[in-house]
Formats: structure tokens, C-alpha cells, sequence
């Protein structure tokens, strides 16, 4: 029945794009995407890389959501890693799944993001 995810939904603060481009277009290396009319008057913005599609959306009153998050696979985890510390982002090493390695981090407005790579034998 289900195909494959199409995409996550991730919020911000009103006026929070720019910081969004900036993590998921520039420290990432996403490419952003054009909205339909109908939904780019809404803020906010999109991006695709390597199988995954987030999507940016502003609100009133945003909380980050630092429990609440995707769980991204990735193959070249110390890569992304390293990327992540040289723009400044944290990384959480959190060894506690099994068959996999993996870490947290952050988007630029605290929203948390796992990245995982299955161990090889």
C-alpha cells in the first residue's frame, strides 16, 4: 500500500526562510524547490536532496520541535558529519540503535533531525 515517504514538514518562525536556505540549501547542499502558487503565498519554503524533501512552513507562536523528527538514511555518515560541524551545527553521537549508527542535529531554528547509516559486517 504505502510507496515511499514524500516528504516532512518542518516549522519555523514567520519571516524564518532565509535561515531555512541557508541550513537546508547551503549546509546540506538541498536544492530548493518552487512552490505552486496557490501555496507559495503561504511562506515558507521547499527542498529535495538525496530521496528526502522537506518542507519549511511558518507559524505564529512556533516551538521548536526538539523530540519530534525525521530519521534520514544516510550512506558517508562521518561526511555528513564533518559538513555539519565545519558550517558550526551540532552533532550528537547517540549509539543506541540497533544495527545502525547515528546522530542528531539541528535545523538553524532547533528543529532536531536524526541521520542514520546501517553498520556493515
Amino acid at each position: 500500500m504505502f510507496e515511499r515517504l514524500h516528504h516532512v514538514q518542518v516549522l519555523c518562525p514567520p519571516g524564518g526562510e532565509e535561515q531555512a536556505r541557508a541550513f537546508y540549501g547551503g549546509v546540506l547542499g538541498m536544492t530548493e524547490l518552487a512552490k505552486p502558487a496557490a501555496l507559495a503565498a503561504r511562506g515558507g519554503c521547499w527542498f529535495r536532496g538525496g530521496g528526502w524533501e522537506v518542507h519549511v512552513s511558518p507559524v505564529e507562536g512556533f516551538v521548536p520541535q526538539t523530540r519530534a523528527h525525521p530519521g534520514v538514511l544516510v550512506n558517508g555518515l562521518d561526511e555528513l558529519a564533518g559538513m555539519l560541524e565545519t558550517a558550526g551545527r551540532p552533532v550528537q553521537w547517540d549509539p543506541h540503535f540497533p544495527g545502525h549508527r547515528r546522530f542528531y542535529s539541528q535545523d538553524d531554528h532547533g528543529n532536531r533531525l536524526e541521520f542514520l547509516e546501517p553498520l556493515t559486517d
